[in-house]
């Protein structure tokens, strides 16, 4: 039989924590509680935990008297980890969203994301696709669309983090099992994410339901170099897992393969070469251990091919690049790519209401 969580004070605890880590957001955090207090799905609590802010971040969370607002203070500054892991530990609800405090949820995000995981008992959390707006709050045409399914999340997280953790909603039991690790300052969330795939599904909504903030003091922005240095770790991690041998020098490489468009990238012969050698050895390596779903990856070892293809046509490489698309022993599952893009554009252009 189904346990009722309850308070310490023995009323019945919230289906729902949403939980927003603060430090020095004094001008976006008002929008941030706004978003939340403005949700379809009541069934909740706004657990906001300040990280030792030096601003007035503390001073516009409590100007909020809605009953359901819970204020924690952590008194000093602990970092990212360790603030996300004591939000794990005082969270009451079944389900923990995940938001922070310069971006905004849409209205139905809770009750989407609720159903979603009601219905699957399998997941241990679901995100969804994320549109910027600027530091005024304006909404920007940029939308990050994330992988939906379970496994092509699984095969993504290899290259990149394709879970976006302002947009997570997870089972509170299996985050806190887990927790964040405090040597990763930067890209907890995306280390989190790879070990829960290693026993979990999880997945993405294909719907937009957060607004993320860009603006100059983003932790994302200030720290890249950390960040960069994290994910060569976790994919380091991943790599060794499925049984590929690889040199230190192939981790940058590897990664760039997620985001030749933003840094402008623009492959050469020499890095065609790397990356086609690259691909066909992951590819051979999962044959080996099957760790991935094969069809799966081999859509994604395609798709990552051809982007590279596709950017090196700036090069001066004429159509060798192209020739070296049709030519490659990864052409089959460029073949593969293509045909889930296309199926995917087709369903996308259908007008409402038709298979």
């Amino acid at each position: 039989m189904a346990v009722t969580p309850r308070a310490s004070n023995g009323a019945r605890a919230p289906r729902v924590t949403v939980f927003v880590p603060v430090y020095d957001r004094e001008r976006y955090v008002g929008d941030a509680i706004e978003s939340v207090l403005a949700q379809t799905y009541s069934d909740f609590e706004l657990l906001l935990v300040d990280d030792g802010s030096t601003d007035r971040s503390v001073e516009v969370m409590r100007a909020y008297a809605d009953p359901r607002i819970r204020i924690v203070e952590n008194g000093v500054n602990l970092g990212i980890p360790r603030t996300r892991n004591r939000g794990l530990e005082l969270a009451r609800g079944e389900y923990i969203a995940l938001l922070d405090s310069d971006d905004r949820m849409l209205p139905r995000r809770l009750e989407r994301q609720v159903a979603f995981l009601d219905q699957h008992a399998d997941f241990a959390q679901v995100g969804a696709w994320c549109r910027m707006m600027d530091e005024g709050g304006r909404p920007l045409r940029r939308i990050k669309r994330q992988p939906v399914s379970a496994e092509d999340c699984r095969v993504q997280l290899l290259f990149r983090c394709c879970l976006s953790n302002r947009t997570i909603l997870g089972r509170t039991a299996l985050l806190l099992e887990l927790g964040y690790r405090n040597d990763y300052p930067r890209c907890q969330d995306y280390d989190l994410h790879v070990r829960l795939s290693e026993q979990h599904s999880m997945g993405n909504l294909p719907r937009v339901l957060v607004l993320g903030r860009i603006h100059e003091g983003q932790i994302t922005v200030q720290t890249s170099e950390l960040g960069d240095a994290r994910k060569r770790a976790i994919v380091a991690g991943q790599l060794e897992r499925l049984g590929v041998e690889f040199e230190a020098q192939d981790l940058d490489p590897h990664l760039t393969l997620s985001r030749m468009r933003k840094l402008q990238f623009t492959p050469d012969a020499e890095y065609l070469d790397w990356a086609e050698d690259w691909l066909v050895r992951i590819g051979e390596a999962n044959r080996r251990t099957g760790r991935y779903d094969e069809r799966v990856l081999q859509r994604a070892l395609g798709e990552k091919w051809l982007r590279a293809c596709w950017a090196a046509r700036g090069a001066d490489l004429g159509r060798g690049s192209w020739n070296r698309t049709l030519r490659s022993p990864l052409r089959g599952a460029v073949g593969a790519s293509l045909c889930r893009h296309l199926s995917t554009s087709i369903r996308r252009a259908l007008p409402a209401g038709l298979p």
